[in-house]
């Protein structure tokens, strides 16, 4: 009897070392394959659509093509898209909180240690939860572009979904929420969909984001 198959990644930075590190950590883990690598943005794209991984460690600063433009190129071809996470040097970086807005699921320090980048990984590819929602929170306040006036949405938001949402951007899972509101986890999910549908959001990260935007959630 086989296990689950193992969670494929893709590295993509444009220094070697950084992509040996990783492929060292992640490749030492029985449930980890790093199936493809890449040092430019456009090269990124191209081995992404070979390779079809679950996961793509993306720089956010690589030539030609950097991390947030190859992240909306993957995001917009068809099929299912990975999840993306930003590897960045500096963690209040504009450009990371670009990514995040263009869809990737989170970010990561290059200076993380083994076991939080396993973790990351590991979550971003089979968890219902926001990947270290206290990082978002500060990137969203000190870069979103707060709206003038709530988009729609926010008006089109029942109590339920409004509720769900604050539980999300806390990093909550679906069981988590669904036992502080008293329901099942399959209506959360079903909010949580709903959420997503009226904020036009890919994930639960661009919800969030879309949240701070909008003013619906405040930072700190």
């Amino acid at each position: 009897m086989t296990g689950p198959s193992p969670i494929r990644v893709v590295l993509a930075d444009d220094e070697r070392m950084v992509r040996t590190a990783l492929r060292a950590i992640l490749s030492a883990e029985p449930d980890l394959e790093v199936v493809g690598e890449a040092a430019t943005g456009a090269e990124a794209v191209s081995v992404v659509r070979d390779r079809r991984p679950d996961v793509v460690l993306m720089d956010v600063r690589m030539p030609l093509i950097d991390g947030i433009r190859a992240t909306e190129r993957i995001l917009a071809e068809p099929g299912e898209a990975p999840r993306i996470v930003v590897v960045t040097t500096f963690e209040n970086d504009s450009y990371v909180y670009d990514a995040l807005r263009a869809g990737a699921a989170g970010f990561l320090l290059k200076r993380t240690d083994a076991d939080t980048l396993v973790g990351a990984v590991r979550l971003v590819a089979r968890s219902d939860t926001l990947l270290f929602p206290a990082a978002v929170r500060t990137l969203a306040t000190e870069h979103a572009r707060t709206s003038p006036a709530p988009p729609a949405w926010v008006a089109r938001l029942t109590g339920r979904e409004s509720e769900v949402l604050r539980h999300v951007a806390a990093g909550l899972t679906n069981a988590e929420i669904a036992r502080r509101m008293g329901v099942g986890p399959a209506t959360v999910k079903t909010h949580v969909a709903s959420v997503l549908a009226k904020t036009g959001a890919r994930d639960r990260t661009q919800a969030v984001i879309a949240a701070y935007e909008a003013g619906f959630l405040r930072g700190r």
